[in-house]
């Protein structure tokens, strides 16, 4: 057995720990555009070379920075989702989760949902973590489809599909009538939810409501009658 090898592997996964670490708390302080492999190495104590044999630019940080947040949060809404129960008690928590880890990780939040940082085009490599949120919401929307837990709607999408085909795939297939659209509800809900975060996060809604957290469980309630779910309202928030 290389135990050399072993020991070189085991340090740059600590280099690379402390350097992502170094670089979550700059996102906080420095925001996404202002990080650099430069900066990083000075806050983390740790020289230039040392940074760029774990990450060789701060696209690469970047990119390891997003998947992780993806990754983060998706597996938060997850735990939450094991819990169980109907389709709409698991949507409110599941949603609650993403909420509690947006406020706890503002930084991470914003790298992830704020504005696109300037020359950063995140690469195919975050695709799978990004998708787990959607995935989440995808999995207890079919559960309650499945279950007769569904209100049909009022009105159908007009017109042809949408949806691209790894929707369609993503979902599972498009449902029969009335449903036949519920993969766009579905979207529409996703993007209801990431912006009551951005306004919750970003401080909009601080000197409109008197209680966040309840809004927040209202608002979904709200956008998940776009799917004809009827989400519990009236437990505790966090």
């Amino acid at each position: 057995m290389d135990v050399s090898a072993i020991s070189s592997n085991d340090d740059g996964a600590t280099t690379a720990g402390a350097v992502k670490e170094t670089a979550r708390r700059q996102l906080v302080e420095l925001g996404a555009a202002g990080l650099s492999l430069e900066g990083v190495a000075r806050a983390a104590g740790l020289g230039l070379s040392e940074v760029e044999a774990a990450f060789p630019h701060r696209d690469a940080l970047l990119t390891a920075l997003v998947i992780d947040a993806y990754d983060a949060s998706g597996a938060a809404m997850e735990r939450a989702d094991a819990a169980g129960g109907t389709a709409g008690a698991r949507l409110l928590a599941v949603t609650r989760a993403l909420r509690q880890w947006s406020f706890a990780n503002p930084g991470e939040f914003t790298l992830i949902y704020g504005s696109p940082v300037p020359g950063y085009h995140a690469p195919q490599d975050t695709v799978p973590a990004a998708a787990r949120t959607p995935a989440v919401l995808a999995g207890i929307i079919r559960a309650a489809l499945e279950a007769g837990e569904l209100t049909p709607p009022r009105r159908a999408v007009p017109g042809p599909p949408l949806l691209l085909p790894a929707a369609v795939e993503a979902f599972g297939g498009v449902p029969q009538a009335p449903f036949s659209d519920i993969i766009e509800r579905g979207i529409v809900l996703w993007s209801n939810l990431i912006g009551l975060l951005v306004f919750q996060v970003f401080s909009r809604t601080h000197d409109s409501v008197k209680d966040e957290a309840a809004y927040f469980d209202y608002a979904i309630a709200v956008a998940a009658e776009s799917i004809g779910l009827e989400v519990p309202l009236g437990e505790p928030t966090d």
